[in-house]
């Protein structure tokens, strides 16, 4: 059988097979639009250690390191581009479904499509910038390991991965606003994919940094989880 299949991949694995699961959800429409969001972080969590893990195993053969860097990226495609784009088209299509907040509703023809060109371009703009991002990074890390040794301590554009604790944060206010977040959704994906393609620096974060952000991680999912459940005994 193609592939591997040994113990430093099962994360990346576990990450497809979460944000498959989140685009399902999110475009099913069977309960509620957040739960896609859920997957989002669960494939981010996965994402962060994925490659601590495999770096545990000292006897890889260079095939599956560079089997590992691309199921990685090929990942990161789907589960940090495709999927924000299913769960803002989820919101979109069903609405916040939170007491007192008021779908947003256009009130035209023309102004239907007008907005739905902008958000259609928006959505391609974004799961296209992701990919450059990522098939960039894969190329200038080839080059860099023929120079340097070790992993590197900074990104150029900000990593896809960001979008892991990005969009929990923009479904959060939801519950704390009175208006439908939806235009805010798509203007935070607008403007993460221009992040992805600039030329700013991120320090890339080690262990700690990591933990901190799995802390923060934890913490939205749990706010999500109250907010949704409230909601429904709001009803």
């Amino acid at each position: 059988m193609l592939g591997f299949y040994d113990y430093t991949v099962w994360l990346t694995y576990i990450s497809l097979m979460s944000a498959v699961a989140g685009i399902g959800i999110s475009l099913h429409g069977a309960g509620h639009p957040y739960w896609g969001i859920f997957f989002l972080m669960l494939s981010g969590l996965c994402d962060a250690f994925d490659g601590r893990v495999a770096r545990t195993k000292k006897d890889r053969s260079n095939t599956q390191k560079a089997f590992g860097i691309q199921i990685d990226s090929l990942t990161d495609v789907i589960a940090f581009g495709v999927l924000p784009v299913c769960i803002g088209e989820s919101i979109a299509t069903i609405g916040p479904e939170i007491a007192g907040v008021t779908k947003f509703m256009l009130h035209s023809d023309v102004e239907r499509v007008v907005v739905k060109t902008i958000v259609i371009c928006i959505l391609m703009f974004y799961v296209l910038a992701a990919m450059i991002r990522l098939a960039y990074f894969n190329v200038m890390e080839e080059e860099r390991q023929k120079t340097e040794d070790g992993c590197r301590k900074t990104y150029v554009g900000l990593p896809v991965t960001a979008s892991a604790l990005i969009f929990p944060t923009i479904l959060l206010l939801q519950y704390v606003i009175s208006f439908d977040i939806t235009p805010i959704y798509y203007m935070a994906l607008l403007v993460t994919a221009v992040l992805f393609l600039s030329k700013i620096e991120v320090v890339k974060p080690g262990l700690r940094g990591i933990l901190i952000m799995v802390g923060i991680g934890a913490v939205e999912a749990v706010l999500l989880l109250l907010g949704m459940f409230l909601v429904e005994h709001i009803r």
